[in-house]
């Protein structure tokens, strides 16, 4: 179990929480794991399938402290909120911001910038551990670029040039990606990203790595209230998470493109692990999705320290962090959103 703010994260699936008094207490099987007086919470966040007694969801209920309850892997499942105040609220100001093109760009802009900075730090790490290996001075012109273009971001005020700058950044940094991968290069050489659908091992890993970051990115903003589809960055289009999309750009390049090279590098998946279809569509067999899902499961229980709470939270809570994060900028807690600046 974490404790965020005020909200409790119950992070092994095999737990259950019961109503002790005032205080919510976390059980493993048999033993007490933790407790927690419910004063001091706003929320709580369940990743398991054995849920809570029905007397602490009605003392939750009843001091509106919102229950939402996630599978072991990170899927949203339900949420349980008493009487109706934060959510609508959070959502309506969430819906007026993004009909406001300064308010949307302020937040448009930070993902932005944190997709930039982050790329170039995956640049910057493999140039400082790795440089015997790979070209370093193509990488470095690169990360140079990205230097560059972080200025030009933070001063860009219209949607369009944004995009345009958030492009050409990716395409660049895409452009050198291959130099990171330092085993199987045969096997899984990167030409640039493609997709719907994939035409190459690399892209099929990263396409799959990016659809489990955008279920995280829904189910956090899920669970904090916020609507997954309206989005600031993104335009909404039925059936689009637009919002899990702007809020998973920051991530992008340490979480799913850092699992990626892992993949490769370490020799967890190999060329025999992929299907070719009659289209050129290069698809991840049945065998090898269920091993990438577990080594999947392991990166997100890594331990980091992030980098605006300043306190030590697992991988797989960062998207849960940062949905609480914006949650908080538009209510008007906080200046401006954090976006999530891996150091």
């Amino acid at each position: 179990m974490k404790k965020l703010a005020n909200t409790l994260y119950v992070t092994s699936s095999g737990s259950y929480l019961s109503l002790d008094g005032e205080n919510v207490v976390v059980y493993d099987g048999e033993t007490e794991i933790g407790r927690l007086p419910l004063h001091n919470l706003e929320s709580i966040v369940s990743f398991g399938y054995r849920g809570m007694s029905p007397a602490l969801m009605g003392a939750c209920m009843e001091k509106n402290i919102a229950v939402s309850f996630l599978t072991p892997q990170g899927r949203f499942l339900a949420r349980v909120s008493g009487k109706v105040q934060g959510n609508v609220l959070l959502r309506k100001q969430q819906y007026r911001d993004s009909e406001n093109t300064d308010r949307s760009m302020a937040i448009a802009r930070n993902c932005i910038l944190g997709k930039v900075y982050n790329s170039r730090w995956v640049l910057e790490r493999a140039i400082r551990d790795h440089g015997m290996q790979i070209d370093t001075e193509k990488v470095k012109r690169v990360s140079s670029f990205l230097q560059k273009s972080l200025t030009e971001i933070q001063k860009c005020s219209d949607p369009a040039l944004l995009r345009g700058l958030e492009g050409e950044a990716a395409s660049l940094y895409f452009s050198v990606l291959n130099e990171l991968i330092l085993q199987q290069k045969t096997d899984f050489c990167f030409p640039g990203r493609n997709r719907r659908p994939p035409q190459d091992r690399v892209n099929a890993l990263l396409s799959f790595a990016y659809t489990l970051l955008t279920g995280m990115a829904g189910a956090a903003l899920e669970t904090v209230g916020l609507d997954p589809y309206v989005g600031f960055l993104h335009t909404d289009r039925p059936g689009r998470m637009s919002l899990a999309l702007d809020m998973m750009e920051e991530l992008r390049p340490v979480v799913a493109d850092r699992f990626v090279l892992t993949l490769i590098n370490r020799r967890i998946v190999s060329k025999r692990d992929f299907t070719v279809k009659e289209n050129g569509a290069v698809l991840l067999n049945d065998d090898a999705r269920k091993r990438v899902l577990e080594e999947w499961q392991s990166k997100k229980r890594e331990m980091i320290t992030h980098p605006f709470l300043e306190e030590k939270v697992e991988w797989g809570m960062v998207p849960f962090v940062q949905a609480m994060l914006l949650a908080r900028y538009l209510r008007g807690d906080l200046d401006q959103y954090p976006m999530f600046l891996w150091k």
